[in-house]
Parts: structure tokens; sequence; C-alpha cells
């Protein structure tokens, strides 16, 4: 009797070691790599069956995006604005925004 144990399994493989900024998380941890499959036996590879297309892949975050459309995105997203203080009409505190009463002079905001 003879089994086949074996199919095909990705393989990553560095094209470049050289660190890049990261469109998304803007840190210099992405490198150029790309994905290959292999057709293994008992899990070994043993000769390549399709290349893949170099991909930027980020090592801390995993984004992963073609390098053309990686530098079209902005560097890092944008940080929040703050929202405005908020503040008692009548003693002037700061307040959060969720308060519908001032805990300061007790009266309704």
């Amino acid at each position: 009797m003879f089994f086949f144990i074996g199919g095909i399994q990705p393989k990553v493989k560095t094209l470049d070691e050289t660190p890049r900024l990261c469109p998304a998380c803007g840190l210099a941890q992405a490198r150029l790599k790309r994905i290959d499959h292999y057709l293994s036996l008992f899990f070994i590879p043993l000769f390549p069956v399709k290349k893949g297309d170099p991909l930027l892949m980020c090592d801390r975050c995993g984004y992963a995006a073609p390098p053309e459309e990686a530098v079209q995105r902005p560097p890092y997203p944008q940080a929040p604005l703050k929202p405005a203080t908020f503040r008692c009409p009548s003693c002037d505190k700061v307040l959060e925004p969720t308060f519908a009463y001032c805990p300061y002079c007790g009266r309704k905001v």
C-alpha cells in the first residue's frame, strides 16, 4: 500500500533585507518579500510551483501590499482630533461631555 502525504504549501522569501517605512504603522519594519508556492512531500518543500508577486510586508503590524500601492498611502494613520473642551456655562469649570449636571455648582448643563 502506498500513501502520498504532500501538497502545495506557501513559503515567504525575503527579497530585500533593507527595512522600509510601513505605510500602516509608520515604523521601519517593512521588508520586500514574495510568497512562493512549493510542492512538498512529507512537509518538506521540494520545488517551486508558482512564484508570487513582490509585496511590502511589515514584521510588526502584518501589513502587506504591493510596493506601488504602499507608496500612495499615507505613512501612518492620522491621529484623532481632540474634542473641544466642554465647560459649565455658570461656573466655567471643565466637564466631560457626557455630564448632564455640573458636579461643581449643581446646575443643569
